[in-house]
């Protein structure tokens, strides 16, 4: 019988093998701390944790935000309400004289994508009036 010691191995099939520093008790630490964390006896927090943070709210322009009143079927005035700033706000970025920015601009998006839980959550009730 042939030994294998003596064939040389070929460059196509060579394999570089890089060793990596394993340390057992900085596993566990870690793991420890995220169940900790998951349990809700720590935070997690920046400093001890890499979070995907959402990307910025996308720009809207006037014809967006009337699109988003327009599904949620609320009149200027109440849509101004649900979304806590002035009446001359609302009609503003509707007509494009302003623009949202900020908490605005995320606040317009999470609408237009569940208005119905906006509504649910802060929209008008109907009330019977007592005479």
């Amino acid at each position: 019988m042939k030994s294998n010691e003596s064939k040389k191995p070929s460059a196509k099939k060579t394999e570089r093998v890089k060793e990596i520093a394993f340390d057992v008790n900085l596993l566990l630490e870690s793991l420890r701390g995220h169940a900790d964390a998951l349990e809700g006896k720590r935070k997690i927090t920046m400093r001890t944790t890499i979070l995907r943070l959402a990307k910025p709210a996308p720009l809207l322009r006037a014809r967006d935000i009337f699109a988003i009143r327009e599904k949620l079927h609320v009149s200027q005035p109440v849509f101004a309400s649900l979304l806590n700033v002035p009446l001359a706000t609302a009609r503003s970025w509707e007509q494009g004289t302003r623009k949202p920015s900020g908490a605005a601009l995320r606040l317009l998006e999470l609408v237009s994508r569940q208005p119905k839980t906006v509504l649910d959550a802060v929209g008008p009730r109907l009330e019977k009036r007592v005479a």
